[in-house]
């Protein structure tokens, strides 16, 4: 009396995690000067830092809390030359693909949102407005 029973948990099957650091993962560096670009992990250093590079960048080491992991993983040996890097970038048309992702599609829309002119505000506003009175007309029929 008084006691309930304990409902069964299903026992757990995947990982909760899909990112691993790990050699050729393509990452986005989310601090410092080269804030927002796309590096590949090329070598680990210890349990914090990683040297990463990435074309037309200079190779250097990174904390893990400063990168932002993505999906992708480029085939690369550790410490790789800069050809055989940009080989594999290019062959694994990383730029195309991570544009493609939904964070490359947000980024993208940050930054054109933030290009935007008083008057493309001004037009997206009243284009808002007009939508907005058509679904507002389309709801009370």
């Amino acid at each position: 009396p008084g006691q309930r029973a304990r409902a069964a948990h299903p026992p757990v099957a995947t990982m909760p995690f899909r990112r691993y650091v790990e050699l050729g993962r393509v990452a986005m560096v989310n601090y410092g000067p080269d804030y927002g670009k796309l590096v590949v992990i090329v070598d680990f250093i210890d349990q914090n830092r990683c040297l990463v590079d990435a074309p037309g960048m200079v190779r250097s080491q990174a904390n893990f809390k400063r990168l932002g992991l993505t999906d992708q993983v480029i085939t690369v040996g550790k410490t790789p030359s800069k050809e055989e890097l940009k080989a594999a970038w290019d062959s694994a048309d990383v730029e195309g693909t991570f544009a493609a992702s939904n964070w490359g599609k947000k980024i993208a829309k940050k930054a054109a949102k933030m290009k935007m002119t008083d008057f493309d505000r001004y037009k997206a506003m009243v284009a808002k407005v007009k939508r907005n009175k058509a679904v507002r007309a389309a709801m009370a029929k």
